[in-house]
């Protein structure tokens, strides 16, 4: 009896409610609402249906909506709305009323079974989420419309403005966004993240609206109702568009409101899509294509920049130095680009952060791997195979990422036509391991740990191998909302050895060898949005093992000669702080101090005051206690930047940096060559210094789609080396009598063009530079080029660099590049003339002649597999062309004394056309 009662009372309340599933949705007209809370959405349904809604407002008016549609049912609106939210909705169209309940939904028609004895009447639980109830045209309303509160009302203070902290990720992988724009709608502050996806930022209390935009990501917003401090962690969505819509999501306006000039910023997606040699994503190659800088030849080791050696460029691999950044003699960067998130080139305005090199920063950051599920690809190539493999340790929490390559290319040696390199051999492999793991909120730590090996031989069994290790341990610390470190420890090696025993009474082994142990502390404290403070310390011990020639086998009558270690310390101390002056004026201002110690390991020679340095001019040698200090040098690295905004779309910025290079890359062949050796300044070699000002001028046109800069720029440099006519500098126990002292200076002018959406996209760019040396040694013993300057061996005036791409659809596209470049300066032999009985050379002054102008046009096609969502495998392709002109351009020229005939020779290294295909599956 009680139990019936109960049901004639629910009936009474509810009235006869008819099945809604079995009505016709009453229809609405012409939707459109942006961000309108709930009040404003149910005003428009009873305005235009006669409905009443029914709604508990405490908890639903913390949402925004945003919705456009020509025509909808009241109920369709309604579970689009409120999909993924804790709210339901049910419609009585009998009485015309709409009920939104919390958790559970109404069900307004009576169970099949209320009438039958002890059945308990039948709730409808919350709506399934499916396809019919979210479309996918619908917009969804999760994080974009629902307003987030943050802090604590009780303990909130009499400050207006609190303290926002927290990280971006990729939704689906779990991975930190770096350079992750967030802006507050309000006022002019974007935020920019760091290498670790955090962001800290100083906001008004109350309402405000924050949006987040990064390369390839959805455009996202929080509505935020800030109460006091507190943490605001976001995940953003790839970023899948129509043709007819933007393809490549880009910072818009960052490059005209950042601080930072002469920086350029690469995806990994933008990297890919450069057709390179054979098909492999290759960083370096990409690197060269952009303004400022260039090579020295085709399939080169080591890039330069703005006038700048290959030795004055810092390359960093997830805070690892790399002395030798290449594979397969210059043919494949060292880097696997499919474990790169991305990387930044720091051209001028260099975070003082940095040190150690006169020239550039190249900083390559590692991908922390997904934290959601296990996944990988494979790539198969003509000459090299890689794997990445990825997944979480810990889900949500902890993840690793492994990769490796190798290559079998011995077959392409021995096919040549030249049956001199058909007995060659060549290999090598590379492999990263990066580990991370988010212990708490507050602190991460990262380990990662990076092998290459290079093994080759040419025509003979002289076996020539060269390696890198590296092992970098970090730990990311939050002490407040304003102060986080990041701290580093980390040993760096690079060793090469030649071994040759083909001759058994000559057998012997040549090799080099440098350690270097890093520890680094970088501080970061926002004292408000408009003013940033950087400081931290940071310390190098070099050890050099400088070179041995040793025998090799039983038979071997070589004589041992090793040359002495060479140990240093280089500390610096650094500040630097940012302020926002006005919403147009910015200032950066930075101060770097290092501190170098040369440490006993050796012999000093002393040499006869006022007279060349050489083996006849030494007169004593000194030997210190091991690791007593030698040589001290110090002094300031200044860092000085700022940008003023003529509009919303352009800005000028100029900068101002000096800088210290403490060791010194010894070879005297035009491009690197694994045989070259790092030489720590003494007391005879004095650290390079540098200074460079810049100006640049900065305009973005299209709504931010076309990026254009103009940048000038003026360096001059102290203490660079050069090498006397002749000079030995292999398993040279006093290599100061080899050297010469110069001061240079380098000039130029870069413009810039880049469109960055559409179907077609890349980027143009023209460098005029110069790069010239004048010998400011009187003690040298000869004069170059009497006295004036002369250009170096890697001064290339004109570059022009063009980068395209082309998206017929998702699944094909196409690429291409063109490169032309001035020939690189050469000394030439001009006559031949008998000394003491036997003809001798008359050369030229130094660098004084060219080689021929570089020219060449690559193409591929790309083509991915199908997109099916829940297709567990999905593949890819890469056909193309390296050099489709075939031309044959020259790396160097050479002389052959041919019957008392000198002639000269063009080599040109790739002198063909060549095709590449390269396979990709992901799993």
């Amino acid at each position: 009896m009680k139990l019936t009662q109960i049901k004639i009372a629910c009936l009474l309340l509810f009235g006869i409610l008819t099945n809604n599933t079995k009505a016709q949705d009453t229809l609405l007209q012409k939707i459109n609402f942006k961000a309108a809370n709930i009040e404003t959405v149910i005003q428009l349904i009873e305005k235009q249906s006669n409905y009443f809604v029914y709604f508990n407002n405490s908890k639903l008016n913390t949402y925004q909506f945003t919705f456009t549609a020509e025509t909808i049912g009241i109920y369709n609106l309604l579970q689009q709305l409120l999909f993924e939210t804790d709210f339901n909705a049910a419609v009585d169209y009998s009485n015309k009323k709409v009920f939104i309940t919390n958790s559970n939904a109404l069900k307004t028609s009576l169970a099949d079974d209320f009438w039958v004895n002890d059945i308990q009447p039948t709730i409808l639980v919350r709506n399934e989420k499916t396809t019919m109830l979210a479309p996918k045209n619908k917009i969804k309303a999760l994080d974009n419309n629902r307003i987030f509160s943050i802090g604590s009302p009780t303990l909130s203070t009499t400050k207006s403005l609190a303290r926002l902290t927290g990280y971006v990720k990729d939704s689906k992988n779990g991975e930190p966004i770096y350079g992750a724009n967030i802006s507050i709608d309000s006022t002019n502050t974007t935020i920019t993240t760091d290498q670790f996806g955090y962001y800290s930022m100083n906001i008004k209390k109350g309402k405000s609206t924050i949006s987040i935009s990064s390369v390839g990501m959805k455009e996202s917003k929080r509505q935020v109702n800030i109460l006091g401090d507190g943490n605001l962690d976001i995940d953003m969505q790839d970023a899948i568009v129509s043709l007819k819509s933007i393809l490549v999501v880009s910072e818009k306006k960052s490059n005209v409101k950042s601080m930072q000039m002469g920086v350029a910023k690469l995806s990994i997606k933008s990297i890919k899509q450069v057709p390179v040699l054979f098909g492999e994503a290759d960083i370096l190659k990409v690197v060269m294509a952009l303004p400022g800088v260039t090579s020295v030849g085709e399939a080169s080791a080591g890039f330069n920049v703005r006038g700048g050696s290959t030795d004055q460029n810092l390359i960093l691999f997830n805070e690892a130095t790399i002395y030798n950044p290449t594979h397969l003699f210059g043919f494949f960067s060292a880097f696997n680009a499919d474990i790169v998130k991305g990387i930044e080139l720091y051209k001028s305005a260099v975070p003082e952060k940095f040190g150690g090199r006169l020239s550039s920063v190249l900083d390559v950051a590692v991908r922390d791997g997904n934290t959601k599920k296990f996944i990988g690809n494979i790539g198969i190539g003509p000459l090299t195979s890689k794997f990445v493999v990825e997944g979480p340790l810990v889900k949500n929490k902890a993840s690793i990422i492994i990769s490796g390559r190798t290559t079998y290319s011995n077959w392409l040696l021995q096919n040549l036509k030249n049956i001199a390199y058909n007995n060659s051999k060549a290999n090598f492999y590379d492999y990263n391991i990066h580990i991370t793991n988010n212990i708490n909120p507050k602190n991460t730590l990262y380990v990662s740990g990076y092998v290459s090996s290079d093994k080759f031989t040419l025509n003979t069994d002289t076996l020539f191998s060269y390696n890198n290790t590296n092992f970098t341990v970090k730990w990311k610390h939050v002490f407040n909302n304003k102060l986080h470190a990041v701290f580093v420890v980390g040993s760096d090696f690079y060793t090469y050895n030649i071994t040759s025993t083909s001759v058994p009474v000559n057998g012997y082994k040549l090799g080099f060898g440098i350690n270097q142990n890093n520890l680094k502390a970088d501080f970061k404290y926002d004292f408000n949005n408009t003013h940033a403070f950087n400081f931290g310390l940071q310390s190098i011990v070099y050890n050099i093992n400088a070179g041995y020639f040793k025998a090799a086998g039983n038979q071997s009558l070589v004589k041992e000669k090793i040359i002495p270690k060479e140990q240093a310390i280089e500390t610096a101390i650094y500040f630097g702080d940012q302020i926002n002056i006005h919403p147009k004026l910015s200032l950066s201002l930075g101060i770097r101090y290092s501190l170098y110690n040369y440490l006993a390991n050796k012999e000093v020679y002393q040499y006869a005051a006022g007279f060349p340095k050489s083996v006849n001019t030494i007169i004593d040698t000194i030997q210190y206690a091991k690791g007593k200090n030698i040589q001290t040098y110090h002094g300031p690295e200044i860092r000085v930047a700022l940008r003023y905004s003529l509009s919303e779309k352009t800005s000028i910025k100029c900068s101002f940096n000096t800088f210290r290079q403490y060791i010194h890359l010894l070879s005297n062949t035009t491009s690197i060559s694994p045989t070259d050796t790092w030489k720590l300044s003494d007391k005879y070699i004095k650290p390079q210094i540098g200074q460079q000002i810049s100006l640049g001028l900065y305009k973005n046109l299209k709504s931010g789609v076309i990026e254009a800069s103009i940048e000038v720029y003026y360096k001059t440099m102290q203490h660079i080396i050069d090498y006397k006519s002749g000079a030995a500098i292999l398993l040279n126990s006093h290599i100061e009598t080899e050297l010469i002292n110069t001061k240079g200076k380098a000039y130029g002018i870069e413009f810039s063009i880049k469109k960055t959406a559409g179907k077609l996209n890349g980027w143009i760019s023209y460098t005029y530079a110069r790069t010239l040396l004048q010998q400011a040694d009187d003690l040298a013993g000869e004069t170059i080029n009497n006295g004036q300057y002369y250009p170096t061996s890697f001064d290339k005036p004109h570059s022009i660099n063009v980068i395209t791409n082309y998206r017929f659809s998702h699944r094909y596209s196409m690429s291409a590049n063109f490169v032309y470049s001035t020939g690189r300066p050469i000394t030439l032999p001009l006559a031949v003339f008998t000394l003491g009985g036997a003809p001798s050379l008359y050369y030229s002054d130094r660098n004084q002649y060219r080689i021929p102008d570089y020219i060449r046009g690559d193409i591929s096609i790309n083509i991915d597999g199908n997109h099916k969502v829940k297709q567990k495998i999905h593949n890819s392709w890469s056909v193309g062309v390296y050099n489709i002109g075939a031309r044959q351009n020259a790396y160097s020229v050479y002389f052959i004394n041919e019957n008392g005939k000198i002639k000269g020779y063009q080599l040109s290294i790739f002198g063909t056309a060549i095709p590449f295909i390269t396979y990709n599956i992901k799993f």
